[in-house]
């Protein structure tokens, strides 16, 4: 499958978009995270208004979601660098969130529903691929999608990973006018079955076809 771009917006367009999706697009990514939160609840957070039965922490998931969100869009000019996508760790794992907010890790995680781990990252293979990916020839929405799953399998964090790839992605795609990524909630389990597939395999042709076909969505203006 060729992966061209879906839509072609200016940027302004793109962030008008966001920023109209935007509770949408956290509501997915809470749930994707394990946090069962609803569409009606992840408003009312949004909106700063007092949710009952949540825990805190993940009420604080939420709110730092929306900041790590106004961010992208208040930087949208911003290159994809280890600077940036620490800064958006640090944003997603603010209130003890996450362990170690914005630090790259420096020892082994372990990996849910596989037996595969991640080798220890190094900063400066991370920003070689980082670069080689995002100067390829290929489509601003692919080089969106590599750039997610890069993230998500070299596990640069200890934790929030797959938050930090799908905000970088969409950065991507909002700089480019090209439209936003977000996991459907129906389609979570299979994305998840998909990414172990990955982790296990390094092959990301299936993975990259559901995302294109299921998660890249904009506006024809």
């Amino acid at each position: 499958m060729e992966i061209k771009n879906k839509y072609k917006m200016t940027v302004e367009e793109n962030i008008h978009y966001a920023k109209r999706n935007m509770v949408d697009s956290m509501w997915k990514s809470a749930n994707l995270e394990g946090i069962a939160v609803t569409y009606p609840q992840t408003e009312m957070i949004y909106d700063e208004l007092a949710v009952q039965n949540m825990y805190i922490k993940d009420i604080n998931a939420i709110i730092n979601l929306k900041h790590a969100w106004y961010f992208i869009l208040d930087n949208a000019s911003y290159p994809v660098d280890i600077p940036f996508i620490s800064k958006i760790h640090q944003l997603i794992g603010e209130a003890n969130v996450v362990p170690y907010p914005g630090v790259i890790r420096t020892t082994d995680v372990d990996m849910g529903g596989t037996e595969w781990k991640p080798i220890i990252p190094d900063k400066e293979k991370i920003r070689e691929e980082l670069e080689s990916l995002l100067n390829s020839t290929k489509s601003e929405t692919e080089k969106a999608i590599d750039a997610m799953l890069y993230i998500c399998r070299s596990q640069p964090f200890y934790d929030g990973n797959k938050r930090v790839a799908t905000l970088v992605a969409n950065h991507i795609l909002i700089q480019n006018g090209v439209g936003l990524l977000s996991i459907p909630i129906q389609k979570q389990l299979e994305f998840k079955n998909l990414l172990i597939h990955f982790y296990e395999t390094n092959s990301d042709k299936k993975i990259k076809e559901f995302l294109y076909e299921y998660c890249i969505k904009g506006i024809k203006f």
